[in-house]
């Protein structure tokens, strides 16, 4: 049943992340690509909070599996990411994988201090 409902988690993810991506990019179109910076941030940050609550709080691993592997797996993109970084080129590219990077470490490190806090 764990993989099943993987599956339909990250087609659940999925979605979300074309709705939030394709809603961001018609409210604020620009060069930088905000959006997946974004959803990579904010996943980045659940994943944390997911992650914490399994190490520290005795969430079953089931939901790490499920949520974390399947939800903001298909939520977050790293794939768009490089790409977005390799359009951007030289210097501009360098700055936001670097951004995406600690971004993404920092909120995950938030993510799983805020669970701890719970």
């Amino acid at each position: 049943m764990i993989p099943i409902l993987t599956f339909l988690a990250g087609a659940v993810g999925a979605v979300l992340r074309f709705v939030v991506d394709d809603a961001c990019r018609r409210r604020w179109p620009a060069a930088f690509p905000g959006p997946t910076f974004g959803i990579n941030v904010t996943g980045s940050l659940a994943m944390g909070v997911l992650a914490g609550l399994v190490m520290f709080h005795g969430t079953p691993h089931a939901w790490q599996t499920v949520v974390g592997t399947g939800l903001l797996g298909g939520y977050t993109t790293f794939s768009t990411s490089v790409l977005e970084t390799v359009r951007a080129g030289g210097r501009r590219g360098l700055v936001y994988a670097a951004l995406t990077l600690i971004g993404s470490v920092g909120a995950c490190a938030a993510g799983l201090a805020v669970a701890y806090a719970l």
